[in-house]
């Protein structure tokens, strides 16, 4: 039986809040942090337009009809599951995690053991490593002031946990799938960490799909130590019907580097947010595409926080946005007072294919200290008519050359990906997708 709750709630949070149920069985910190987190989230409630981090995603839908976390569903039909896993999936990757409907499906999986190196789940990990758990929960600060942050503290079942001893190096990535499997409509909150020892290197690559109407709640936390590096390569393709909402939360110590790379293809509701703490001497690259169609959304949020000396970051996200729907970027760079010397710049490039297609931009800089090189910029046009003319007076259908040049345009930020396996992997995915875009 729920306690009688004794502080204000938000009417689109009092379903969440009554389906909570502390569990007995977990360690007496992890259910602390649960309630704490939702009651903050009752008290929270759904963001809206008025919040400037929020004001170009709409939610009205996901707060008509709630998607509340259920308990674990029957699973989908295994030789199913393995037909989608063999389009989605990387060939090339050392280990493969499978979490569907935000559990851990061990006969989907393949996570081959190496010395130096702990990859599973999170409900493994609470078993097996509980202190790997506790810096997935702790390590993450947002709960206070991001509402889905906090409930995803409270409802977390599964997720994966990466943790390498100092200086070992990953030749081959790490991959974990996301899958929905459509049976039944409620939301998924998955908790991950990454953490990486002192010059250690790893690449994962992290692949969203599904089907079906469901909510996908997704935190990573990732702890980098001095000169640690970590590639982290994100493809979205949820279901049409799905609401995608994913956070990360980085901290790079003295000399640590992050590649991020992310493609959103497809959702009814997407949005892909990072924020990252810079060490000194960090470096940071955050590249990104999106397509959205139909009437969708798809967001890109970036904070980059320079709090030490000697950072460097760069950011490109190109976007196109077709039929009626709405893309947005929003990327903002802190470099503190005592972090001189920073180098941060910062590109957003958007095509716009159609008359009510809608696209916003919103690249910021907030600079308190003066020796530092920082740029940033922003663009939102059309295809390039004589281009298009130039491709079709060669006798190529319309439709087809529209397709080489947004192809094209998008291509530059997928070519940012060194790894030849996965970047021909996403290339194909993106082509996939542009060969179903609407004008």
């Amino acid at each position: 039986m729920n306690a009688v709750v004794d502080f204000p709630v938000k009417p689109e949070a009092r379903g969440y809040l009554a389906r909570f149920v502390p569990d007995d069985s977990e360690p007496g910190w992890l259910a602390a942090r649960r309630q704490q987190a939702m009651t903050r989230f009752a008290e929270l409630g759904f963001p809206n337009r008025k919040s400037e981090s929020w004001r170009y995603l709409d939610l009205q839908p996901l707060e008509n009809q709630p998607l509340l976390p259920s308990p674990a569903a029957p699973r989908a039909d295994t030789a199913a599951l393995s037909e989608r896993l063999a389009h989605l999936s990387l060939p090339e990757a050392a280990s493969r995690l499978v979490l569907v409907d935000g559990r851990f499906a061990p006969e989907l999986s393949t996570v081959e053991p190496r010395s130096g190196v702990w990859f599973g789940s999170t409900a493994h990990a609470m078993r097996e490593r509980p202190d790997l758990v506790r810096a997935a929960v702790e390590g993450i600060e947002g709960d206070e002031a991001h509402p889905f942050a906090a409930l995803n503290t409270a409802f977390f079942s599964d997720g994966f946990v990466l943790d390498i001893a100092p200086g070992v190096t990953l030749d081959r990535p790490l991959e974990i799938v996301h899958l929905g499997a459509g049976i039944s409509e409620s939301s998924f909150h998955t908790r991950s960490v990454v953490m990486l020892g002192e010059g250690s290197r790893a690449g994962i690559i992290e692949t969203y799909a599904g089907e079906g109407r469901y909510w996908r709640n997704d935190l990573v936390g990732v702890l980098l130590g001095q000169r640690a590096e970590l590639t982290r390569t994100v493809l979205v393709e949820e279901s049409a019907a799905a609401v995608h909402l994913a956070q990360i939360e980085a901290r790079l110590g003295e000399g640590a580097r992050f590649t991020g790379f992310v493609l959103l293809l497809n959702g009814q509701r997407v949005r892909h947010e990072a924020n990252i703490r810079m060490g000194e001497g960090a470096k940071c690259v955050i590249n990104g595409a999106y397509v959205v169609t139909g009437s969708d959304e798809a967001n890109i949020v970036t904070v980059v926080d320079h709090t030490a000396p000697g950072g460097q970051t760069s950011e490109l996200i190109k976007g196109v946005a077709a039929g009626r729907g709405h893309g947005a970027f929003q990327g903002r760079m802190i470099v503190r007072e005592h972090a001189q010397k920073t180098d941060a710049h910062q590109l957003s490039r958007n095509l716009i294919i159609g008359q009510r297609a809608v696209i916003d931009t919103k690249p910021e800089l907030e600079i308190y200290a003066d020796d530092v090189k920082c740029s940033h910029g922003a663009s939102v046009g059309d295809l390039d008519e004589t281009a298009l003319f130039y491709l079709q007076a060669r006798g190529i259908p319309a439709d087809e050359a529209r397709r080489m040049l947004i192809d094209g345009f998008l291509r530059e930020a997928v070519d940012t990906i060194e790894d030849i396996a996965k970047r021909t992997h996403l290339l194909r995915r993106l082509a996939g997708r542009l060969a179903e875009l609407e004008g």
